[in-house]
């Protein structure tokens, strides 16, 4: 069951617009761009249309900008929240995290100079690691959230 951060065991945001913490602001940008990277795939593979293989180029790449920059606020939370540090699933998102925007640096750099050429099987292959990938990331994100209440303001009054 959740518990309320204590004294000694802080877990509240420290990357934050005005209260808001701006890593799950931000991490919504990757996930949307490099789960559609499977659909344009396909739909370049059905279809054979470029627009697919260059969309696909473009999500790489928007993915990898994005998850970075979601990364680099997660990665600062990790390491000055101690409550955030001492959680082992903390650890675990960290690197599933950290793989997944490696996945898709490697997919957009595997596309710059030909969009179409890798997509079969290599960057096919890739965009479905990255949505598996995604998945793990998120739902170990979310547990931090649900389960640890990392992240989340506490009123005095609850």
């Amino acid at each position: 069951m959740p518990t309320k951060p204590g004294p000694d065991d802080d877990r509240e945001a420290r990357v934050a617009v005005a209260g808001h913490p701006i890593h799950p602001m931000l991490v919504t940008f990757p996930i949307a761009f490099l789960l559609a990277m499977v659909p344009a795939d396909l739909a370049w593979l059905i279809t054979g249309d470029d627009f697919w293989a260059r969309l696909g180029l473009w999500l790489a790449g928007a993915g990898f900008v994005m998850g970075t920059v979601a990364g680099i606020a997660g990665t600062i939370e990790l390491l000055v929240i101690p409550g955030v540090r001492r959680r082992g699933a903390s650890w675990s998102h960290f690197v599933a995290a950290i793989t997944l925007i490696s996945v898709a640096f490697a997919n957009w750099h595997l596309r710059i100079a030909d969009p179409a050429a890798l997509i079969m099987p290599i960057g096919l292959g890739l965009s479905v690691l990255g949505a598996v990938l995604t998945g793990v990331a998120g739902w170990l994100g979310g547990n931090l959230v649900f389960e640890h209440q990392i992240g989340v303001v506490h009123d005095d009054g609850d």
